[in-house]
């Protein structure tokens, strides 16, 4: 039987209190298993980012369950969450959030230093990273010496670092022209399949929607698979 990787049980997220409650999330339900690449998709405002922070421990469900390596999160302390992220999640996000000071190297090898790892293992594994993302050759250059599409390359190596469980991206490559787009996404998804690990990317782009092992909609709340 194939590993279950993440499952989100009736996750309900509203914010306010009494008649200015906003629901946002009306009780999700989504299993995603190992090696397996889900679209979310849905229009602006259906609170795909929102389930995305939910799903990664950034934000806490206002109810449900959230089972992530078959543990349950949803009730966890900051220290655990954190715990938890480093050693299971990773994230890209619409803007690379690179450090500015450092190199495209040192930038991938940052979260995998915090977590413990050696500066020569870290370094290797950024080569390789970079290598795969087809940047090798740019590995000492800062993030303002680089393209849009390199430095959302290099956000997209730096988020795999630690080898994590579950990748999640919130339109990842959002920010980027159609054609360079659709090459930097080709290339996470590769990465993505050979590196084994399981994902939830988020996206307005059908092309790149229809890409990805199958897709979910957002949509008044709850989530709808697509056929």
């Amino acid at each position: 039987m194939t590993e279950t990787v993440l499952k989100l049980q009736q996750i309900k997220r509203w914010f306010g209190d009494g008649d200015k409650r906003l629901h946002v999330l009306k009780g999700v339900d989504l299993e995603i298993k190992k090696g397996e690449i889900v679209a979310l998709v849905g229009p602006s405002g259906s609170g795909k980012s929102t389930l995305l922070y939910v799903t990664g421990l950034l934000d806490q469900p206002s109810a449900g369950e959230i089972y992530l390596a078959g543990q349950k999160c949803s009730k966890m302390k900051e220290k655990e969450r954190t715990l938890m992220r480093r050693k299971y999640l990773g994230f890209v996000y619409q803007s690379h959030l690179l450090l500015p000071d450092f190199s495209a190297l040192e930038n991938v090898m940052m979260p995998q230093l915090i977590g413990g790892i050696s500066p020569s293992e870290a370094k290797e594994k950024g080569l390789w990273l970079l290598e795969k993302m087809g940047l090798k050759a740019r590995a000492k250059h800062r993030p303002g010496e680089l393209s849009g599409g390199e430095q959302q390359r290099v956000a997209i190596a730096r988020a795999l670092a630690n080898g994590p469980h579950l990748l999640l991206a919130d339109e990842p490559t959002g920010n980027l022209d159609p054609k360079t787009s659709e090459k930097v996404f080709i290339e996470l998804l590769n990465l993505v399949r050979e590196t084994g690990l399981s994902a939830l990317i988020a996206t307005h782009n059908p092309d790149l929607a229809s890409q990805m092992d199958r897709r979910v909609r957002l949509e008044n709340g709850v989530l709808v698979e697509e056929v």
